[in-house]
């Protein structure tokens, strides 16, 4: 099974003390080399990681780790979706026989804690990887848009700065009564470091309480 890659914190922690973020440490160089560059900011959905697999014959869909169980009420929604002859017949005529994986947040009611994004279960889309590559983000809304899906939504473009600014503000979500988790960022233009690494942050609001 295709992971998806993890998404480190901005920072470095304090591992021996009060265990929170060292403010300004950065935890990988590339991201400081890149720190005053545009990157563009979304939502971090408070949700349970469902990727949505297309072999080039079948549709399957994988939870977190092999062992995670997808609720009952969610995976009723994933059938409905993607588990269709339409849907079929869309991976088909967009991908033909190419393995294609769709990662995103399976959220709604009992799935997240605190507030509401929604009244109703449902499947937000972060990234597509397509033969080893992740696609930018026009296509990620051109497969959310043939599949009738949402994506999570660009909160807005600018500096690492201004992300943890935004971020300190404990701001709401975009999305029903929900507080904002935190902002994923990544470079406008998709890049690894030196290690072969994709540079992308998580910037998460309870790292500030």
């Amino acid at each position: 099974m295709e992971k998806y890659n993890k998404i480190e914190t901005l920072w470095k922690r304090d591992m021996e003390g009060t265990k929170k973020l060292l403010e300004g440490e950065f935890r990988n160089p590339t991201v400081e080399f890149l720190k005053d560059n545009i990157w563009q900011f979304t939502e971090k959905v408070d949700g349970t990681n469902i990727s949505v697999c297309w072999d080039g014959h079948t549709i399957t869909f994988n939870g977190r780790t092999e062992r995670a169980q997808i609720p009952t009420h969610l995976l009723t929604y994933l059938l409905a979706t993607f588990k269709t002859n339409e849907a079929e017949q869309i991976f088909e005529e967009k991908f033909g026989e190419t393995p294609v994986i769709l990662f995103g947040e399976g959220y709604g009611p009992k799935i997240q804690k605190g507030g509401s994004y929604r009244s109703d279960v449902s499947f937000i889309l972060f990234d597509v990887l397509i033969s080893g590559n992740y696609q930018p983000r026009s296509s990620v809304e051109d497969i959310a848009k043939a599949f009738g899906i949402d994506v999570v939504p660009i909160i807005f473009e600018g500096t690492i700065q201004e992300g943890v600014d935004f971020v300190k503000s404990n701001p709401k979500s975009t999305m029903g009564t929900a507080m904002m988790e935190g902002l994923v960022g990544r470079p406008k233009v998709e890049m690894r470091d030196r290690c072969g690494k994709r540079v992308i942050v998580k910037i998460k609001v309870k790292d500030f309480k």
